[in-house]
């Protein structure tokens, strides 16, 4: 009883932790929560991002109208980026569940990384993605759905990591309004991905629960929080937040 107890209550503040980052961030959390699920609850790939996906949802959910609140997020390209994603989430994520646990952890690992190592290469030729209006038309957001789609059913987070580089950098948007649409793309599409590994048997419901109740109470903190921090200072430590997850993945082999 005891035992449980403190497992519920470590999935809560795991949940929280990842709640607060998710919503400074604009992404779920769940790129942060899946390794150390691996390291404490002793799940395989799969399972981690399976049982990550139940705080995912209600995550992106709730972190997405308090960018619509607070950054007013365009709505046409929201719901284009969104619907396109739907296309591609669900039969990655039914691929990813029959892939080799080892092999999927070192490939999410080896995303992350390249991910971090992309914005910072943009930052570094003084690229931090603030312009005045988009340079492409808003139906090229349809694009970046399908290719946030592919990851987010892959890796269960992986479309909130490529949306915002790929509009900061085509479709001239400031870093807040990319996350924003980053979420929009992730809202539904992780809906269909936990699905997707449910029907696999892949999420663990009993330590899925409080990460997800965690996640919610801590998200709109983390927006507010981004609305303060520069926008370069935000992006340097999103990178090295990826960088630590990416070894964190790695260190287990």
């Amino acid at each position: 009883m005891i035992a449980t107890v403190i497992r519920t209550a470590a999935a809560a503040g795991l949940g929280g932790m990842a709640g607060l980052l998710g919503g400074l961030f604009g992404v779920g959390g769940g790129f942060l929560v899946i390794p150390l699920l691996g390291f404490f609850y002793g799940m395989d790939q799969q399972t981690a991002q399976g049982t990550a996906l139940m705080m995912v949802v209600p995550n992106v959910v709730w972190a997405f109208s308090r960018y619509q609140r607070r950054f007013s997020v365009d709505v046409r390209m929201a719901a284009t980026i969104a619907g396109s994603a739907l296309i591609a989430t669900y039969p990655t994520a039914r691929f990813a569940t029959g892939l080799d646990p080892h092999v999927l952890r070192l490939a999410f690992a080896v995303f992350l990384a390249t991910i971090a190592v992309t914005v910072a290469y943009c930052l570094r030729r003084g690229n931090v993605g603030v312009a005045t209006g988009p340079t492409r038309a808003w139906g090229w957001t349809t694009v970046v759905g399908l290719i946030g789609g592919v990851f987010s059913g892959l890796f269960g987070v992986g479309g909130a990591f490529v949306a915002p580089p790929l509009l900061t950098a085509f479709f001239g948007l400031r870093q807040l309004e990319a996350q924003g649409l980053a979420l929009a793309l992730v809202s539904p599409s992780a809906l269909l991905a936990l699905l997707a590994y449910a029907g696999a048997g892949r999420v663990d419901w009993l330590v899925g629960l409080p990460l997800a109740l965690g996640g919610i109470a801590a998200i709109s903190t983390g927006v507010a929080f981004a609305s303060r921090l520069p926008e370069r200072r935000m992006r340097l430590a999103f990178c090295g937040l990826l960088l630590i997850t990416a070894v964190l993945l790695a260190a287990r082999g």
